[in-house]
């Protein structure tokens, strides 16, 4: 029998715009969205910006003909991960058991700490959503109930609510399935909500009304928990720490086609920068090491090797993706970008030691890497930047 928890879900309303209105205090209240990389499309949208009639993922040329009132404004990543982890800060005073779902979601096991601060849980989130808005200067939305699926259900609401705050009790959990379209339940796509309307479901208290053995025909475990979760049963408990990724990716296109070596390596160089970094801030190291690019057409070209030693040593890094981007490099072709994905990703804590591995070495390199994350903590992104030797 699994003892009851109380989770809440804090999302960030509107994140990468209100990070630009945190930095810009003029931008609050106004029509504000922010761009993809290269300035692509829009990503993000102010309230204002969404009344207007401006649609997630409108091309930035689209959106700047049809809504020229609107404020348009480059992306910041570096940034929006920087006051994120002042959000998840904040939620880690409350509670040591958060568990960051994504750069602007995070949930949080509340789970008795009505008696630490002396008010029930509706209150309890408002004032965790006015300690975030006071210290961060970020608005959030917050959904409580007894598991992470009711509490996604119960943020989703609170959106569309004044208090920004929406509590899915034990006795209102029916009353809310029956008025939850089986689309907007977490977790299912396109696909399973096609499925289930062709078996006559069409909305969550439907779904959770089927046998778990219908249920495991049609959807497999995944439905089997998903059921327990919308019926209020904690299936999966909130799981404090950082989760170690499976791959670090970095992409980009470029701002102009092109076939110059040298410009390319530029690009690969950065990324490789960007992806070493991400290592070193959760204590990593990978043992592959992948370099993409996509040409002018569209085409992929891809060449991945695994490594003997697992490193985040960007000089070594970049050593090898160079080995790599001379074989798939085309002098004759255009490419339109380039990319580095870090593979194969343990932690330093449960590293394997190599018999033959030059110890005094490793070191010189960790010193040297610590030193590069120390001056750019220090004087900004992109202090220092590793080089290479020039193609005639």
């Amino acid at each position: 029998m699994r003892s009851k928890r109380i989770i809440a879900l804090v999302d960030c309303d509107s994140f990468f715009v209100s990070c630009e209105q945190k930095a810009n205090p003029e931008l609050k209240g106004k029509p504000v969205c922010v761009l993809s990389n290269k300035d692509g499309c829009v990503i993000s949208r102010s309230k204002e910006a969404k009344k207007m009639g401006i649609t997630m993922g409108m091309p930035y040329f689209m959106a700047k003909k049809d809504y020229p009132k609107a404020i348009y404004v480059s992306s910041h990543h570096d940034f929006y991960g920087e006051v994120s982890r002042e959000v998840m800060s904040v939620l880690r005073e409350f509670s040591p058991n958060v568990e960051v779902y994504s750069v602007d979601e995070a949930f949080i096991d509340l789970t008795g700490l009505r008696r630490l601060y002396k008010r029930n849980y509706f209150d309890l989130a408002l004032y965790i959503r006015e300690v975030i808005k006071e210290r961060v200067d970020i608005p959030v939305s917050i959904g409580v109930s007894s598991s992470k699926s009711l509490a996604k259900l119960a943020s989703d609401k609170a959106k569309n609510i004044t208090d920004g705050v929406y509590v899915i009790g034990s006795r209102k959990i029916l009353t809310e399935l029956k008025h939850t379209d089986i689309s907007e339940i977490w977790g299912i796509g396109r696909n399973l909500t096609t499925l289930m309307h062709k078996n006559g479901i069409l909305n969550a208290y439907e779904l959770v009304s089927q046998t778990d053995s219908w249920i495991d025909k049609k959807i497999g475990i995944r439905g089997l928990e998903m059921k327990h979760e919308l019926l209020g049963e904690c299936v999966s408990p909130v799981v404090s720490g950082v989760k170690l990724p499976k791959s670090i990716q970095n992409t980009s296109a470029f701002g102009k086609f092109t076939s110059d070596l040298n410009y390319i390596k530029n690009s690969l160089n950065y990324h490789i920068h960007r992806s070493c970094s991400r290592l070193r801030k959760i204590d990593a190291k990978c043992s592959a090491i992948s370099v993409m690019l996509r040409t002018k057409d569209f085409r992929v070209f891809y060449e991945k090797r695994v490594l003997v030693n697992s490193t985040c040593y960007e000089m070594e890094i970049s050593d090898i993706a160079f080995e790599l981007l001379e074989k798939i490099y085309n002098p004759n072709i255009l490419y339109r970008s380039s990319g580095v994905v870090l593979d194969n990703i343990t932690y330093n804590s449960g590293e394997q030691l190599f018999l033959f591995a030059n110890s005094d070495e490793d070191t010189k390199k960790d010193r040297l890497a610590k030193c590069i994350d120390k001056l750019e903590n220090k004087f900004g992104k992109n202090i220092i930047q590793t080089g290479f030797v020039k193609e005639d």
